[in-house]
């Protein structure tokens, strides 16, 4: 026999149906579809309402969202194919804008830009909605950064250390590595959570990291959400806030959330279509102002609160390798730190293809004993003197003997290259990678640091069993 309680619960659903079920229903007729863009004559809505959009002709409706409102005139954007849209058909507004299902059943599940199963797995049953778009967490509220998190990449886990909640950027051309080393971190770091967000990938990108980067390890505790480069642009724009909204679902949970976004660039890309779609004038390179408000609002919702951490990486696909391009500068001044990737690594096969001089990390102080500080220290000053002196090195124009500096960089430089470089599949666990350092940089690392490490590790290794056997 059921419980009070399941029965309660079960037929409680259909309460919370009923309730948000509308009672008055205002409909729009649509006048004209020019591009992306279509115009109806109402109905009554506000920007960011989703809508449907009535097609008699294929016997079919699609989901539209208003993105602005002139008069009785609301200019929308449909989240699929506008094939069939013509002028008459009824545009029925919502009532309410994008509401994300989340739920723990999400893990290992794969959704598209509206929230829905794309795995073909099955419907997901959420526990509950969270808004696509939301306020990001008070600054007051925010538990502050001190606890290290774990990457599995040794030079950045070493090098660059990261915090719980910290926000980085991965900046690189294409082709250079972006996507791998999202997918090495996913894999192997000891956050509870994974929430990707796969933003105008191409279709067969998307099925090789699922499959082959990613792997089923990996996919079991994460969430994948996914817009490739064929759909809509409000499809692209949205996928990156209902990923958003998903992380901060399991941050409410207490968890320690590893959001990877790829990327904010094309992210920016659907904003200018639909912002010049709906005649906002261009400011830099072709980006219309609204670009630049977005990027930080988006990105403010990560981090931590007051119950757990959002920490996010976010890849930037800088164009021309022009490191100042204007949605590389904004991404920058954004953040919590850089990881720039070096195609003249890439070209030599060094993975990942890390240039820890260009690159930091603004909590690497906070999240570090002084002693690890200086090891890394001594190790990436060694790199950076190398850097500086490397034509005259490879030249033979260097004299031996001229600096002390030099010559250790030069003596360490091949030890440095092979601890800086790991296997695709390599796991590098935290106390091992600093072990390296320490043998490395000849610092000696206190024993309690390394317990108090280890003592972390089994604890976020705990909390990961628990999210699997919950899922």
């Amino acid at each position: 026999m059921k419980s009070s309680y399941n029965v309660a619960f079960n037929f409680q659903k259909y309460i919370d149906r009923v309730e948000k079920t509308p009672t008055i229903l205002y409909i729009g007729k649509v006048t004209s579809v020019i591009g992306l863009e279509i115009v109806s004559q109402g109905p009554r809505c506000v920007v960011g309402e989703i809508c449907t959009i009535r097609i008699p002709s294929l016997k079919t409706t699609v989901k539209a969202e208003v993105v602005g409102v002139k008069d009785t005139e609301v200019h929308l954007s449909a989240f699929g194919e506008t094939r069939g849209i013509e002028v008459g058909c009824d545009v029925v507004a919502s009532g309410s804008t994008l509401q994300v299902p989340v739920g723990k059943n999400l893990l290992g599940r794969i959704i598209n830009s509206t929230g829905s199963a794309s795995d073909g797995k099955g419907d997901i049953v959420p526990e509950t909605y969270y808004p696509a778009i939301a306020d990001p967490p008070s600054p007051m509220s925010r538990r502050p950064i001190v606890d290290r998190i774990t990457t599995g990449v040794r030079a950045v886990d070493t090098l660059l250390t990261v915090g719980k909640g910290q926000r980085m950027g991965i900046f690189a051309g294409t082709g250079v590595g972006k996507t791998t080393l999202l997918a090495t971190i996913a894999k192997n770091t000891n956050a509870d959570v994974n929430v990707i967000a796969l933003i105008g990938e191409r279709g067969r990108e998307v099925l090789d990291f699922i499959n082959e980067d990613l792997g089923e390890e990996g996919l079991k505790k994460s969430v994948v959400v996914v817009a490739t480069s064929d759909e809509p642009a409000i499809s692209r724009l949205r996928a990156s806030y209902v990923a958003t909204a998903v992380a901060e679902y399991f941050r409410d949970q207490g968890k320690d959330v590893m959001m990877m976004f790829d990327s904010v660039t094309r992210f920016a890309q659907a904003q200018r279509e639909i912002g010049l779609a709906n005649g906002e004038p261009p400011a830099l390179k072709g980006y219309p102002p609204t670009v630049f408000d977005l990027i930080p609002k988006l990105m403010e919702r990560t981090g931590t609160n007051e119950k757990g951490s959002i920490t996010a990486f976010y890849t930037v696909k800088v164009d021309g390798d022009d490191f100042n391009e204007p949605i590389t500068d904004n991404v920058r001044g954004t953040i919590d730190g850089h990881i720039i990737l070096s195609r003249k690594l890439a070209d030599q096969k060094h993975y990942p293809a890390i240039d820890v001089p260009m690159s930091v990390s603004r909590r690497f102080d906070k999240v570090n004993g002084p002693t690890i500080q200086d090891a890394a220290n001594k190790i990436s000053k060694a790199i950076a003197i190398y850097a500086q002196n490397e034509l005259m090195i490879t030249t033979g124009a260097y004299q031996p003997g001229s600096s002390t500096q030099v010559d250790y960089a030069i003596e360490m430089h091949d030890k440095i290259e092979e601890f800086l470089m790991q296997k695709k599949t390599d796991r590098c666990k935290m106390n091992d990678s600093l072990q390296m350092l320490s043998e490395l940089s000849g610092v000696k690392i206190p024993q309690e640091e390394f317990d108090q490490l280890t003592a972390i590790e089994e604890a976020d290794l705990a909390g990961q069993n628990e999210a699997q056997s919950l899922s």
